[in-house]
């Protein structure tokens, strides 16, 4: 379960460590965790993905109603619903 909880814990910092906004430290540990974690890695890239997909020409377009909260659902971080 520890696992677990330490995914849950790295993965509510993706959108810093994605963005290239993660302290150093952070960073690290989340890459580490990311080298041994198969199902944390999918996460990742699945997000990236989906950012690239997001973007045209280097613009963000707004997303359709729902679609945020059904995808921070999707990968299980809820809590970021309201932000």
């Amino acid at each position: 379960m520890e696992h677990s909880s330490n995914c849950h814990h790295l993965l509510g910092s993706l959108s810093e460590y994605l963005d290239g906004e993660l302290e150093a430290q952070l960073c690290a540990e989340l890459e580490t965790h990311l080298a041994g974690c198969e199902n944390c890695r999918v996460v990742v890239d699945t997000l990236r993905r989906t950012i690239s997909l997001y973007k045209v020409d280097g613009e963000q377009e707004s997303l359709p109603n729902g679609v945020r909260e059904r995808l921070l659902h999707r990968l299980d971080l809820d809590e970021f619903i309201n932000r």
